[in-house]
């Protein structure tokens, strides 16, 4: 996997493959050798609020870049695929997957879950550019968790099988939100009180930052100061003393939920960090109960405690990891 064009992979063929999330799509044409090695040779970014839909987006980077004859096109994408309609509610447009494919005069369209493709690239990845929070190597002879809180909160397993990695996507987002303390139970007790059915992203991803902060600020009796993350995290990284309850309550409840995602599903090799949100405050993170709340698991502190967790840099890996899973299943993708 590579996203330098200077270093260039001897390119087999050329697709599209694409990261798509509530707030951005990023899109780049890949290329692909013999050996499946990919290659981003151009990448684009845009904002999902500024297109009508995403077939417009694509038409757009497929301008941009001469690519209009490409048809090979895989979409990471969070949700999932029901009748052939991305269920995702963080989007802000329905996709159709036959209208895209219409639109975009293609029948070699394939769509995978964003973390599943991200545990792809991941998969063929080293630990070059990550910041290690605790333990230590990574160990991809056992389970491992990707995990990250963006538009949403994204979770997918790595499981090796036999020289191969099988990769489990997971809505561990929408699973209910368990508390772990009193502040907990009574920041839970504000969310119920406007919707009966608390999911754990619900707190847990950037728009969820938000939600902490304004029932924090419930439940001091104060005005909510903030009306973005970005302002949430910008203010906390100045130390201001409501953005950083808000930033500490978020790492600390993450830590606890991660700890319990690593025993579900035994993915004891190690936890990798990505998303929208957690590069934005990594020393915050670093400094915060989420190593402790991880850990606050009785008899299984032990071997937590063995478990590495790393910070990535999510970049280019969503897209790059969808075009690793395309070529993977291109039997099966038309």
């Amino acid at each position: 996997m590579r996203s330098n064009p200077a270093a260039s992979v001897s390119a087999q063929r050329l697709l599209i493959a694409a990261d798509v999330g509530g707030t951005h799509a990023r899109i780049a044409l890949v290329g692909a050798d013999a050996d499946g090695r990919v290659e981003i040779l151009r990448h684009e970014k845009y904002a999902c609020a500024s297109f009508p839909g995403l077939a417009d987006i694509f038409e757009t980077f497929r301008r941009a870049v001469g690519a209009e004859a490409v048809d090979s096109i895989a979409v990471a994408c969070a949700g999932f695929v029901v009748e052939g309609e991305i269920v995702n509610e963080n989007l802000p447009w329905l996709v159709s997957i036959p209208e895209l494919c219409r639109r975009l005069r293609t029948t070699r369209l394939a769509v995978v879950n964003d973390f599943k493709a991200l545990a792809h690239a991941l998969s063929r990845s080293g630990e070059e550019g990550t910041v290690l929070l605790a333990g230590a190597a990574m160990d991809d002879t056992l389970p491992t968790l990707a995990i990250g809180p963006g538009t949403g909160l994204g979770s997918a397993v790595c499981i090796p099988d036999r020289g191969r990695t099988v990769v489990l996507a997971t809505e561990a987002g929408h699973a209910l939100l368990t508390p772990g303390n009193d502040l907990e139970i009574e920041l839970l007790r504000v969310f119920r009180s406007a919707e009966p059915y608390v999911k754990t992203e619900h707190p847990l991803s950037g728009p969820g930052l938000l939600n902490l902060h304004r029932a924090l600020a419930q439940l001091r009796g104060a005005q909510a100061t903030f009306d973005t993350p970005a302002a949430i995290t910008d203010a906390a990284k100045r130390g201001d003393a409501s953005a950083l309850e808000a930033v500490h309550v978020f790492c600390g409840w993450l830590g606890s939920v991660v700890g319990d995602l690593v025993l579900t599903y035994g993915a004891f090799g190690g936890v990798r960090l990505a998303g929208g949100v957690l590069p934005q405050i990594g020393t915050l993170l670093a400094e915060s109960d989420f190593g402790a709340r991880f850990l606050d698991k009785g008899p299984m502190r032990p071997a937590l405690e063995r478990v590495p967790v790393r910070l990535i840099e999510h970049g280019q890996l969503g897209i790059a990891g969808a075009a690793i899973w395309y070529l993977e299943n291109e039997s099966d993708n038309g």
